[in-house]
């Protein structure tokens, strides 16, 4: 259970948030509603609190905001969590895994793939455009990027002004966060997936970091076969609630 508390640590600040409180050994984490990481309510030990009246008053904040209650189900959820939900009319929407991989010297940077220390002007323009990001949440998005404190590298990956591919790598002293890898669909099954990952290891490598991790859907048939391969194993699973 150690492990997963630091690892969810890690995560909480790879993908931050733009405001988060604790509550009775629950986190609550809000970005104007820009990714279920940020904008749903987590458990911090298995003790935390289960009754009635804590439960509303965890929903309460994001009802205030016009947001839906989201709960992410970790190892860290108290037993019955689940159940209690489900009687407040909550259902299971996604799956996910959190891996773990050791890095190793052989990873190597492609002279192809840009690594930017923060987001470019493209990559901020592709990211947009490509990824599931609503207008409303341009703004968050943005603020929540500006906001990681650790070292972090941005993959691009450009064919005559076209993008082709993108991630986020996220330095965490020995491990590195690894976040929104996205190729176009124009340029899938070229293996750009596997060239910007290795080079974001590589360049986490070079920065002392011995483990990298990443949370990937359950069901994400394209990439878990090549996580596979680098060498990431599940740690772990969560999935999120909604009523």
């Amino acid at each position: 259970m150690d492990a997963v508390r630091w690892l969810e640590k890690l995560a909480f600040a790879g993908w931050p948030a733009l405001e988060s409180f604790d509550v009775a050994g629950w986190r609550l984490r809000f970005a104007g509603g820009y990714t279920k990481r940020s904008n749903s309510i987590n458990a911090l030990d298995p003790t935390a609190r289960t009754d009635p009246a804590i439960v509303g008053s965890l929903e309460a904040p994001y009802l205030r905001r016009g947001q839906t209650p989201v709960w992410r189900l970790s190892p860290l959820a108290p037993p019955g969590i689940a159940d209690i939900l489900t009687r407040r009319g909550y259902r299971s929407i996604e799956r996910s895994l959190l891996q773990v991989c050791p890095l190793r010297a052989d990873f190597a940077a492609d002279p192809e793939v840009g690594i930017h220390p923060e987001p470019t002007p493209a990559w901020f323009e592709a990211f947009q455009l490509h990824s599931p990001v609503q207008p409303q949440h341009r703004d968050p998005m943005r603020r929540m990027l500006a906001s990681i404190v650790t070292p972090a590298a941005y993959a691009f990956v450009e064919e005559k002004g076209r993008p082709m591919a993108m991630a986020i790598a996220v330095l965490q002293g020995e491990y590195m966060g690894l976040f929104d890898v996205l190729v176009m669909p124009y340029a899938r099954r070229s293996g750009l997936a596997r060239r910007v990952t290795e080079s974001l290891y590589a360049w986490a490598w070079a920065k002392g970091a011995r483990y990298a991790y990443l949370q990937v859907v359950a069901t994400n048939e394209a990439a878990l076969p090549l996580y596979a391969a680098q060498g990431f194993r599940t740690l772990y699973a969560y999935e999120y609630r909604v009523r």
